[in-house]
């Protein structure tokens, strides 16, 4: 059987080259790119405009991996959680129930939708599990099974109901995007490009424990705003939460970003979850002032949730606050961020894909 190509997530160029190996006019890739994503349409009968040989034969060959998630939990506080399944490398997707058989051949990831006032932030998955083994990440703790594709990040924001309300979208759950580059810049351009979405790149962030080759790349080839998981300013404290401090140490992430102009468009952060007793003192507080000096940036403060056998606690509020006074008495901007959907695991940290039975 030969393997047909996923049109969802391709680049213009990549149609283009599509189209010319087909013997289809140039400007039918123009035309496939609005109905992707203009039209956000899930099948090739409905690019209309298209010759009925064209599209005859685009179903030959390929489809559109458009497919809804399987799975919607709803926090109290209005947050959502979608499970999605992933369409194995080998054959197309074909949607089915989390808790029917042959779960063996099912990978899943989940995004998040965030409501909050007249803004609505979608978190999105870039691999299944993840390679950096953060100490304190349930999604860490379940080791890597697999990159996503861009097709499979975008079909996150491109299938949920909410599509239409989304003002920020940040990769920020399941995965390392540094680590699975070339799947999160191919998603980012359809997100931003005229011929895609035109989305401003300000509207999305994408975040790194700080893998240097990789933000190299980004900053190079990316408009979007960064953020930068630290945690702790200490370099053998950092290592024992986060073990790629020792292949990239913060010290030298930092170094980096201090060589670029951040007084722009585009933005850096610095997230900074926050330990009982492990890195929520005077001293931790001293050390980053130090370590972030002259860099403009800010650092939000999180919550660490909780998740069953953790040996971590989470700080209080008011070391939280007085964490938070210090870095901004000393010229750092810096804020708390409010904790959403820690009742269905939907917070930072928390997130196993895994259904829900």
């Amino acid at each position: 059987m030969i393997s047909k190509t996923n049109l969802l997530g391709m680049t213009l160029a990549q149609l283009q080259q599509l189209c010319a190996a087909e013997d289809m006019p140039k400007y039918t890739a123009k035309q496939m790119c609005d109905w992707l994503y203009a039209k956000r349409v899930d099948s090739v009968d409905a690019m209309t405009n298209l010759s009925l040989k064209a599209r005859s034969r685009l179903n030959e060959i390929a489809y559109i991996g458009r497919h809804a998630p399987v799975q919607c939990q709803v926090s109290t506080d209005g947050t959502k959680k979608y499970l999605f399944e992933i369409e194995d490398e080998d054959r197309e997707m074909h949607v089915s129930s989390p808790n029917s058989d042959n779960s063996q051949f099912k990978r899943y990831v989940e995004a998040v939708y965030i409501p909050d006032g007249d803004r609505a932030t979608l978190c999105i998955s870039c691999q299944v599990g993840c390679r950096m083994g953060c100490r304190f990440c349930v999604t860490g703790q379940q080791g890597f099974h697999g990159n996503l594709t861009a097709a499979d990040i975008l079909n996150q924001i491109f299938s949920i109901p909410e599509f239409t309300t989304l003002t920020n979208v940040v990769y920020m759950g399941m995965g390392e995007p540094m680590d699975n580059l070339d799947s999160v810049l191919g998603s980012t351009e359809v997100l931003t490009a005229d011929w895609g979405l035109g989305w401003s790149p300000k509207r999305i962030t994408v975040s790194s424990v700080g893998i240097i080759p990789g933000l190299r790349r980004f900053l190079k080839e990316s408009q979007c705003h960064l953020a930068v998981s630290l945690h702790n300013p200490f370099a053998q404290e950092r290592l024992a939460i986060m073990p790629m401090q020792k292949a990239y140490p913060i010290a030298e992430v930092v170094a980096l970003l201090k060589q670029y102009d951040w007084s722009g468009q585009r933005r850096v952060s610095f997230e900074y979850t926050m330990f009982a007793g492990l890195n929520d003192d005077l001293r931790h507080a001293t050390e980053l002032v130090s370590m972030l000096k002259g860099l403009y940036c800010r650092v939000n403060l999180i919550r660490f949730h909780a998740s069953p056998d953790t040996p971590y606690r989470t700080a209080s509020s008011q070391a939280m606050n007085q964490f938070r006074d210090y870095l901004n008495a000393h010229g750092i901007t810096c804020t708390i961020r409010a904790s959403r959907g820690e009742d269905i695991m939907a917070a930072c940290g928390l997130l196993a894909g895994q259904a829900c039975q």
